[in-house]
């Protein structure tokens, strides 16, 4: 029951801190452009992966590790980073997160691609429903759609599912910050040239604000939330405490309407809603 709760309180955590990166990587691209607060990011996280991997003394991964931290680094060290980023040149944040009601769904999927799980029938069905409500809300133009924004998400989306699948598997012998830190250090030599190479011509009109996002998606989403999700999932479970990142949506929504003063429209939360209810019974009869 003791490591029920912990793993529950350490995924539950994670959550919230994760739900802050969409509306901080809104801020922070009114500063820098995408492809610098990718990688700056990045470089930031991994400087603090190591500096803790080198503070521990961790052993190295093994060799049969290095495509699967390769996966993890593709999914959410640069592809999620990216394309939420761009994403969010052509979208609000508030309208962004209702695609993250997806993200449960998406981590099924490759669990079930590199996992060889058999769902349950019903959690097709209620995955179908669930991805027809947000295609139905994008195509409405509810929110400030933009098709470019949209399909950067939904990228976004796939590509992070398959970082969390493949993350959460790796954790179980590596343990979570451990997989996150080595999957850091791994882009870190992709990411470095790329900050420098995408460095700001001009630091003095980058507003205060940007610099907090940069800080938030840098340390927090990037690395402290981690932590406590890799950590929730190994002790609760994948399959159970993968659930709370239903809440996500509703976290990020009242974020971004309490400090982006965004318009959060009623038909965004009856569409992630509806899409939390849908992964709900998906994950349910996985």
């Amino acid at each position: 029951m003791h490591s029920s709760a912990t793993g529950w309180g350490n995924g539950l955590l994670g959550v919230v801190i994760f739900s802050g990166s969409l509306p901080a990587t809104r801020v922070a691209v009114g500063g820098f452009s995408a492809l610098f607060l990718t990688s700056a990011r990045a470089v930031i996280a991994a400087l603090i992966g190591v500096a803790v991997l080198g503070l521990l003394r961790q052993a190295r991964p093994q060799a049969s590790d290095l495509v699967s931290l390769a996966i993890v680094a593709i999914g959410v060290v640069v592809g999620f980073p990216l394309l939420t980023a761009l994403a969010l040149q052509h979208i609000t944040s508030a309208h962004s997160i209702v695609f993250i009601g997806l993200l449960p769904l998406s981590t099924a999927i490759f669990a079930v691609l590199r996992g060889g799980e058999r769902p349950q029938p019903l959690f097709w069905l209620f995955a179908g429903l669930g991805s027809a409500t947000v295609a139905g809300f994008a195509l409405s133009g509810g929110g400030s759609a933009s098709l470019t924004g949209d399909l950067l998400m939904v990228a976004a989306i796939v590509l992070c599912g398959l970082g969390y699948a493949e993350g959460a598997a790796l954790s179980r012998r590596l343990g979570g910050w451990q997989v996150i830190s080595w999957a850091l250090l791994l882009a870190l030599p992709l990411m470095v040239p790329l900050a420098l190479l995408t460095w700001p011509g001009s630091w003095s009109g980058i507003s205060a604000p940007a610099w907090i996002g940069l800080a938030y998606v840098s340390i927090f989403s990037m690395f402290v939330g981690f932590i406590f999700w890799y950590r929730g999932l190994a002790i609760g479970g994948i399959a159970r405490v993968g659930q709370l990142q239903q809440l996500q949506p509703f976290f990020g929504l009242a974020l971004a309407g309490l400090l982006l003063h965004e318009p959060v429209a009623w038909s965004m939360i009856v569409a992630t809603g509806l899409v939390v209810a849908c992964v709900f019974f998906a994950r349910r009869f996985a």
